[in-house]
């Protein structure tokens, strides 16, 4: 799978607090057609999700991890398990391409059309364009301050808002977790 342009998430955990960031960009080609989407949910369960690449494969597959949390009584792993085995094997949501970010009070998983489930070595994780930004300011945050998670998050995308020209500094943030 190609890396997906054209937004920013990120996920940050620390202290007992999970937050999620998007920024709300959304473009067609090198044009702005947006400002304020939404690409970061908190769905029931206390689980906070952010997506990135086209926005109607991410929302089905969305509603698929929806479905499988459902399933799996809210535990996270085993329903970002059983969604990225339905996303490999079922001939049409093989097609999607997106990415999702998957998270709770506990742990952040990445979710990828290539079938991985990844739980990152360091409580952090971004994907899309302005993902390697993202990441290195909230890897310096998370070292060096004593920000709170959800603080981080936003900080970090906006530095990479300041850096990446698919990512713009109108960030959504939500959290779980810490007293969110």
């Amino acid at each position: 799978m190609e890396p997906i342009h054209g937004t920013t998430i990120l996920a940050v955990h620390k202290d007992g607090e999970t937050a999620i960031a998007g920024d709300g960009q959304v473009t067609f080609g090198d044009t702005v057609m947006k400002h304020g989407a939404v690409k970061v949910r908190k769905l029931e369960g206390e689980v906070l999700v952010g997506f990135a690449g086209a926005v109607a494969d991410a929302l089905t597959l969305l509603e698929k991890f929806e479905e499988q949390l459902e399933i799996a009584k809210g535990s996270l792993k085993r329903a970002a398990v059983e969604t990225v085995k339905l996303w490999r094997t079922d001939r049409i949501l093989r097609q999607l391409e997106a990415m999702l970010i998957v998270a709770d009070a506990q742990e952040i998983l990445l979710l990828s059309g290539t079938g991985e489930v990844i739980a990152p070595d360091e409580p952090l994780v971004a994907v899309g364009s302005g993902a390697p930004y993202a990441l290195a300011a909230a890897k310096a945050l998370l070292r060096e301050t004593a920000l709170g998670a959800a603080e981080i998050a936003e900080k970090a995308l906006k530095i990479a808002a300041e850096i990446d020209l698919y990512t713009n500094g109108q960030a959504t943030v939500l959290r779980v977790g810490g007293g969110a």
